[in-house]
This record gives structure tokens, C-alpha cells and sequence, in this order.
């Protein structure tokens, strides 16, 4: 061995070739300031749990300059009550890009079970740009700028154009100077900064929908920080972003062919039509009617665009039902049937008058328990809609340089997809303010690097669906999948007691193994109607 070093050592490669035996270089670069900081907890509010605590760190608004300017990182704990069994912090992310997050340990303390949750410190925290977390805006906006947009026609497709050009401006008028950093990657980092100043060697993670993006990114940033990562309802890398919210449109196709199926079997009680093609002749006559001479539903007009404006509603067969029997009795005229769709009143918790008012913001919403059918966080002060609006464009836009630059390639896009997916297709392929967004700071990031995570899916998952699920687990090699056949509904694990992904979920964050292959499980049927409507 002495003769070897030796040898090496005479040609000059002993410091690369034997790395071990190198005295460490006085040069090696400190640890940054950001990852040695100390947080100090504290209770985050009376009315809450005493052991909900809250912390403020800070971090680089621009990681290349560490040492410039700070923003503001708000995070939460609760900590384990078994030390004895305590593996380490359990980072949760309910999604968004747009949604708090800081409430979240109160939420999965109380849905998660005991000998699961012991193992971590559960630990919440508001991304960066939003709500605690030095929150951006984009100034007043009107609500059809808090809006995704809407459907394409090639006599308004100019006004659509100087909404999306309109919301660009106000946004780099009002924060431009910090929107170029409010992106997947500098959370991700942010994520690190959160691991080592809770002391943590590595970082596990439970993030829903948006967050399943953003824990893949941190898997691929900082592999030797991975440990166990769930990520459920799954985006797809490789469609970030335009392909993720044009997936709306195919995604709804299917979903409404379920449902024609499924309201035809309960004709007797909807009376949309006895078969599947006759219960589609009813959704589509009334959508050519509303375009022709708007129904007025409840108080307000209603157009044939806005009959289509929600993608998600034909994932709940039963809410569908229950909407378009409604809108189909304003328009004949004719009373309203007993639990018709007065805002408030109609599906799985949406406030809709119709399918809905156009969801505000497209594509991909929070997910998971404590977070409601319009992607609301559980937190007890709202994330104002501006707020929300700028932190969403700014991810969306912001991650990657696939946004086409020319209006007219919207328009064109529009307008195919509206023949190939006419319930969605144009709202999704419309044009979007990212044509008028300054390029990104960096590249999106490749899932080059293996990442031995769990990916969790429904099969019927209206707002990442099942394929963007799938492309999910196929980009993240040495990843497993939980499906849950029959699933309903954005987000699996601990969405019920009953959800059939809790066991294999629930095993892996406590062994930390993954199953040895893709798991299939069965969800239990749909609670039957009260009303004798069918099931849910």
C-alpha cells in the first residue's frame, strides 16, 4: 500500500485516486448560514393545541447569492409522543401550488394512526412566497383574473389574450422582483434548510398532489436526504405544467363516460336517459340550448360554457346526476327535485349552480384530509385569493420553459381540443398568463437519479388523473405503486378509514420497506344513497 501511494503519489494523483488517505483541505467550503440555524419555538397560538408549535426561519431568496436578500420560512412541529420510537421528522405537503400548509400537523396528528405518527415529528410549513411565509402578490385582482381562464371562441380569444397579458403585468409590476424564485426547486431547497435545522440527518415526507412534484424534485436534488417518501395523487414530470392542466381535459373524457353508464342504470330516478348515448344527447342538448338562449338557474344565467366549466364534476356520478337533472328542470322550467343544485348544494361539498363556477386556479389543487372540495386549507386565517393567484402562476410558470410564446398557438391548440375533448379540452388548452411570463432561472429537473419512494393514486382522481398517477411512479425509477381500484376523489391515504391504500401506507412509514411490487388494492363500495339514488 506504501508503495502504491507512493507511486500515485509521484505522478500527482494521490489526493484523486485515494480520496482516503488525504489530509481534509483547509479550503473545503463552510456550511452556509442558512443550514446552521436554531429554531425558536414557540406556542403558535392559545386556541390551538399546546403541543402545536411554530417556528420562523430564513432563507436565501436566491440560493446562488445566500448571503443577499431573505425571505421569511414559517414552519410547524408537533412532535412525537413515544421517543423511544421516534425515527425522525415527517415534512407534509398538502399541495397546491397555492395552498398553506402549516396547519397541516394538526390535521395528520389527529387522521393519522398512533403507532404510525409516533415514529415522526410531524412537521407543516407555508412555501415560500405564501401566507406566513413572506407572501407575494400580484395586487388587485378582479375574479376573473383569480380565475384559470375560460373556454376557447375565436370571437373573444383577443380579450382572452389581454387577460392572460394582464394578469402577467400586474404580477411583475407588484412582486417581480421575487417571482423569479417562487418555483418547485427553491422549495425543495427550502425543504433542506427545514431538515437541517431540525438537526435531521435525512427527511421523510408525505405530499399530495403539487406536493408529490415537489417531493420527487427534492428526491432528485437530494437523494442521500430521501428516506421515506409517500407521494399521492400523483403529477406527472413530464407535463409540467401545461401538460398537467390539459390532462383536465383528456381526464374528464372518461369520467363522463362512467357516469352516462351510470345514470342510465338510474333513469327511473334522474331522468336523463335510459342509456349511456341517450344520457350524453341530454348533457349535450342542454349545453347547445344554454349557448343558444342561456338558462337561468337559480337567479343567474348560465351558458353552455359554463355547463362544462368544471372538469372534476362527472367524477362523482351521483353529484352529476344530481346537477344536471337540476339544470335540466330550469330549463324546461319545471320544479326544482328535492336536493337540487342551489350554491352550496350540489356533489361533494362544491359550491356550484351548475358544474360550476370556473374552479380558480386550473389543473392541480390541494389534496388529502382537512382540505375540502375547492383545494381550502384546514388553517383558521384564508390565504388571500391574491396571494394564492401569484404563488400559482409563479410555480406554474416559473418551473419550466415549455410555455408557448404565441398567442396564436394557443389559439390553435384550443381549437383542436375542443373537437377532440369537447367537455374540457379548449378551458384547458386556452391560453394562459405563462405566455407572457419572463423565462425561468433554471431548467426544470430531470428524474434521472433512482428514488425509492411509495406513489399512492385513485383510479378515479378528477384533478391529477389516473395516467399523470402512473407517469408519475414510470419517471421515478425504484418507486412503488398503491392503486386503489375504484378510488374516488383527490387524494388516497387517510382520505377514510376505509380507504383500502392505509394498510400498505401505513406499513411502509413504519417499516420503511417497500412493497416488493406494484400494489393493487379494491376500495369498499360507495355508501348507498339516503334518497335511494344509488350509490355515491
Amino acid at each position: 500500500m506504501k508503495r502504491l501511494a507512493r507511486l500515485l503519489a509521484t505522478g500527482g494523483l494521490l489526493a484523486a485516486a485515494l480520496p482516503w488517505l488525504a489530509t481534509p483541505s483547509a479550503s473545503a467550503a463552510p456550511t452556509p448560514a442558512y443550514l446552521r440555524q436554531t429554531p425558536a419555538w414557540h406556542r403558535c397560538s392559545p386556541d390551538r393545541p399546546a403541543a402545536y408549535e411554530c417556528a420562523t426561519l430564513k432563507v436565501p431568496l436566491d440560493y446562488q447569492r445566500p448571503e443577499g436578500r431573505t425571505l421569511n420560512l414559517a414552519i410547524s412541529r408537533m412532535k412525537s409522543e413515544n421517543p423511544a420510537k421516534r425515527r425522525g421528522v415527517l415534512l407534509l405537503n398538502p399541495g397546491g401550488p397555492g395552498t398553506s400548509g402549516l396547519y397541516r400537523p394538526i390535521r395528520t396528528h389527529a387522521e393519522m394512526p398512533k403507532d404510525v405518527r409516533d415514529r415522526y415529528d410531524l412537521v407543516g410549513f407555508d412555501p415560500r412566497g405564501l401566507g406566513e411565509s413572506s407572501p407575494i402578490s400580484c395586487g388587485d385582482l378582479s375574479e376573473a383574473e383569480v380565475g384559470a381562464g375560460g373556454a376557447y371562441r375565436p370571437e373573444t380569444f383577443a380579450s382572452d389574450v389581454s387577460w392572460a397579458r394582464g394578469i402577467a403585468d400586474k404580477c411583475r409590476a407588484k412582486s417581480g422582483d421575487v417571482i423569479p424564485y417562487i418555483t418547485t426547486r427553491n422549495t425543495a431547497r427550502d425543504m433542506d434548510v427545514i431538515r437541517a435545522a431540525l438537526g435531521e440527518r435525512t427527511v421523510s415526507y408525505l405530499g399530495y398532489s403539487y406536493g408529490t412534484y415537489l417531493g420527487a424534485v427534492y428526491s432528485q436534488m437530494f437523494p442521500a436526504r430521501t428516506d421515506r417518501f409517500v407521494l399521492d395523487s400523483g403529477v406527472d414530470p413530464g407535463r409540467v405544467w401545461r401538460g398537467m392542466i390539459q390532462a383536465s381535459g383528456t381526464g374528464a373524457e372518461p369520467a363522463f363516460e362512467r357516469w352516462t353508464q351510470w345514470a342510465a342504470e338510474r333513469s327511473d330516478t334522474y331522468g336523463l336517459g335510459a342509456t349511456p348515448e341517450a344520457v350524453s344527447a341530454t348533457f349535450w342538448a342542454l349545453v347547445a340550448r344554454a349557448d343558444r338562449d342561456p338558462i337561468i338557474h337559480y337567479g343567474e344565467k348560465m351558458t353552455g360554457d359554463d355547463i362544462r366549466a368544471d372538469p372534476w364534476l362527472f367524477f362523482d356520478a351521483h353529484g352529476a346526476s344530481v346537477v344536471v337533472k337540476s339544470i335540466k328542470a330550469s330549463a324546461d322550467k319545471a320544479p326544482q327535485p328535492p336536493g337540487g343544485t342551489a350554491p352550496g348544494a350540489s356533489g361533494k361539498g362544491a359550491d356550484r349552480k351548475g358544474p360550476g363556477a370556473q374552479p380558480p386556479l386550473g389543473g392541480i389543487r390541494a389534496a388529502g384530509p382537512g382540505v375540502d372540495a375547492g383545494g381550502a386549507s384546514e388553517g383558521p386565517d384564508a390565504i388571500p385569493a391574491g396571494n394564492a393567484t401569484a404563488v400559482y402562476w409563479a410555480v406554474v410558470c416559473g418551473d419550466t420553459d415549455n410555455w408557448p410564446r404565441d398567442p396564436e398557438q394557443y389559439a390553435r391548440d384550443a381549437a383542436r381540443d375542443k373537437v377532440k375533448h369537447p367537455l374540457y379540452g379548449d378551458f384547458a388548452s386556452n391560453i394562459k398568463p405563462c405566455a407572457f411570463w419572463q423565462r425561468p432561472l433554471e431548467p426544470a429537473t430531470p428524474m434521472k437519479t433512482r428514488a425509492d419512494v411509495l406513489t399512492v393514486q385513485n383510479e378515479w382522481d378528477p384533478m391529477t388523473p389516473l395516467d399523470t398517477g402512473q407517469g408519475l411512479h414510470k419517471a421515478l425509477k425504484g418507486s412503488r405503486m398503491v392503486l386503489a381500484l375504484g378510488g374516488e376523489g383527490h387524494g388516497v391515504y387517510l382520505s377514510t378509514p376505509t380507504a383500502c391504500a392505509n394498510t400498505p401506507v401505513n406499513a411502509y412509514l413504519s417499516t420503511g420497506r417497500l412493497p416488493a411490487k406494484d400494489v393493487t388494492c379494491h376500495n369498499p363500495p360507495p355508501t348507498p344513497d339516503p334518497e335511494g339514488a344509488g350509490a355515491r
